[in-house]
């Protein structure tokens, strides 16, 4: 049995002349937070369309909890739940009559759960949808998502137009459906939210995945901010290979650090005697950005 929920494999779909995935490989694995970043019209919503069995690519191989979305779409869509950025409803209906077709959509509906998700994502189910807000909009569909038990959980912006409160709310939800072994990728423009639920991350530029792995493994790559107060400064310490951004203020060191050269700098540092040391990892933020420059400049 295959460990991956989803295997995208040489990609490729074009509208017109446009190409807008090109060779794209990704693999998310079963019971992992899978972050999918990407700027605007980097190939995002459409590669999750065709995951979803929305558009037909022109070329690759795909498969999605073992079968193949565009032959198998009714099938698969039973055993998934998916939350798009911008949630059309019908207007004429309740908040909470809408969840109910949605989510009975699939045949594992947890009524307990609705009553719970409403209660915490403070929706005013007896509303109609004519009446809600772009947030409550979103409410009402990651509610919709949240009470069916199934294998797979696709978000694309999920949380747009939520405030920071209710993204809180959303982000111990997903962290529940992680430990309960449930899979989920996640397409989101807040990077501290990816950072807080991913396991793994993929990014995406010009419709082909250009990074993917652990927050640990992307680090590597970029840089620590240090902050070091020393008894005195040692020679060599500006040196060491990497180093930017170097300053010196009395003996108060601060600077920027290479992650795979952060040790040989601090054993210079313990040289000089550290009175006080704060070392603080990249964020996501700085990683996208920095990876993002690294391959547009080398292209």
């Amino acid at each position: 049995m295959t460990e991956n929920a989803i295997d995208i494999k040489n990609l490729n779909k074009s509208f017109g002349k446009f190409q807008a995935l090109s060779e794209l490989s990704m693999s998310v694995k079963k019971g992992e937070v899978h972050g999918f970043l990407g700027p605007n019209g980097a190939g995002k919503s459409t590669t999750i369309r065709v995951l979803l069995g929305l558009l037909k690519s022109d070329s690759g191989s795909i498969s999605l909890l073992g079968g193949n979305p565009w032959k198998q779409a009714a099938q698969l869509h039973k055993r998934l739940a998916y939350v798009p950025g911008d949630v059309n409803l019908w207007p004429d209906l309740t908040g909470g009559e809408s969840i109910d077709i949605l989510a009975k959509l699939r045949d594992n509906f947890d009524e307990e759960k609705r009553k719970h998700l409403i209660k915490i994502f403070e929706l005013d189910a007896e509303k109609k949808n004519r009446t809600y807000s772009k947030g409550n909009r979103q409410k009402v569909a990651i509610i919709a998502a949240l009470c069916s038990d199934v294998d797979l959980y696709i978000f694309d912006e999920p949380t747009s137009g939520l405030d920071p409160l209710m993204e809180s709310v959303f982000q111990e939800e997903v962290q529940k459906e992680k430990q309960a072994g449930k899979t989920i990728l996640l397409s989101s423009h807040i990077m501290s939210e990816v950072e807080a639920l991913a396991d793994r991350i993929s990014i995406i530029r010009d419709g082909t995945i250009i990074e993917t792995g652990s927050l640990q493994d992307l680090r590597q790559e970029t840089y620590s901010k240090v902050s070091v107060e020393l008894q005195t400064v040692p020679d060599g310490l500006k040196d060491v290979e990497g180093v930017k951004n170097y300053s010196v203020n009395e003996k108060h060191v601060t600077c920027v650090v290479p992650v795979d050269h952060l040790q040989n700098f601090l054993q210079i540092a313990l040289e000089g005697g550290i009175e006080s040391l704060i070392t603080e990892p990249p964020s996501l933020d700085e990683m996208f950005k920095k990876i993002y420059e690294e391959k547009h400049n080398s292209k």
